[in-house]
């Protein structure tokens, strides 16, 4: 995670797995506005080890699942 000038830059890693997140979901969806208020969360929770995400009961792979668990269940 880098930030610049307030802005977060999220690995092409997290953005991928984000895309076949919101890609699952389905038509309606505006993946975008959606996505850029929780940034931080997912930019932070990528930035964590696999122990830390560990500790939390999560794989890297569910990050986008896990930080938009209140919108969605999948």
């Amino acid at each position: 995670m880098q930030h610049v000038a307030n802005i977060i830059i999220l690995t092409p890693g997290l953005r991928a797995r984000i895309d076949l997140f919101f890609a699952s979901l389905g038509q309606g969806v505006n993946a975008y506005s959606v996505r850029r208020k929780r940034l931080g969360e997912l930019a932070r929770l990528d930035a964590m080890s696999d122990a830390e995400l560990s500790e939390l009961g999560i794989t890297r792979d569910r990050i986008p699942h896990y930080v938009f668990r209140d919108l969605f269940s999948t």
